[in-house]
């Protein structure tokens, strides 16, 4: 399992200005394109969403006063409460509303169909499916992960790929108030 913390990821610009975007990875690492991509955005203020065809997206409220995401005849959607996943097509090109200012947002994009990725809260332990990657983003409390013992917390969390699941071990609540986002990401074939 890879860890990370949000705040020490390289913040880049959105290519329309609206917000910036730290990626947690970007798999297979280095290539052009992506199979699967986990990334926290801070968006800054209204507008569109760039379209990413042929890739099915799940946002999911971090922090803000909720987040409303339209495109016309497909969907009007707000993201009120923390923790709580949409998915969508990013063939549409969708747009934000932000009616109570900036919020951040957990955003797991996959290609359509090499990849299908489910995105739920979870208090319990996780451990991941074999040949699945993935990714658990802390939202409150505190989490262990069991190989190395590093305890996460808020912000922070581990991400693995198909290969890591023999050794990965799971990632477990150690403290009542503990919920994460898990991103569970498999493989169609």
């Amino acid at each position: 399992m890879h860890h990370f913390d949000v705040e020490t990821l390289p913040a880049g610009p959105w290519r329309n200005g609206g917000g910036t975007t730290r990626t947690i990875v970007s798999s297979p690492a280095g290539a052009e394109g992506f199979g699967w991509r986990a990334s926290v955005a801070d968006i800054d203020r209204d507008g569109p969403f760039s379209a990413f065809p042929d890739v099915d997206r799940t946002l999911t409220l971090l922090a803000g006063d909720g987040l409303r995401l339209t495109c016309p005849g497909v969907f009007d959607r707000l993201l009120a409460r923390a923790g709580e996943p949409f998915a969508f097509a990013g063939d549409h090109t969708a747009t934000a509303e932000l009616p109570g200012g900036p919020c951040r947002v957990l955003n797991i994009m996959v290609r359509r169909g090499p990849w299908n990725a489910r995105v739920s809260q979870v208090t319990v332990p996780v451990v991941p499916p074999a040949g699945h990657a993935g990714v658990l983003y802390v939202l409150r409390g505190n989490w262990q992960a069991a190989t190395e013992g590093h305890v996460l917390a808020s912000g922070q969390g581990v991400w693995w790929d198909g290969e890591d699941c023999a050794s990965g071990g799971a990632v477990t609540p150690i403290t009542p108030d503990a919920t994460a986002l898990w991103a569970d990401i498999a493989p169609t074939n």
